[in-house]
């Protein structure tokens, strides 16, 4: 018998946004909470979980060296 206190695999919830990848003009790259305004020469690349955040700079981000000593 159920007592309605459990959660079908179904009904779990999803995770939801709280953080998006920012990045500048050098390609370097900052997480920041999703419900702050990007600040001023940073644009928004990727948002999701924090851990899917993480993930995704650790996939992107191979080279730390700002873009101008990279050329």
């Amino acid at each position: 018998m159920s007592t309605g206190s459990e959660t079908a695999p179904d009904q779990a919830e999803t995770p939801v946004a709280s953080h998006q990848v920012l990045i500048n003009d050098e390609e370097q790259y900052c997480l920041w909470p999703l419900a702050k305004a990007v600040p001023s020469g940073w644009r928004s690349v990727f948002s999701g979980t924090h851990e899917d955040c993480v993930a995704h700079v650790d996939r992107t981000w191979t080279d730390m060296r700002p873009k101008s000593v990279r050329a």
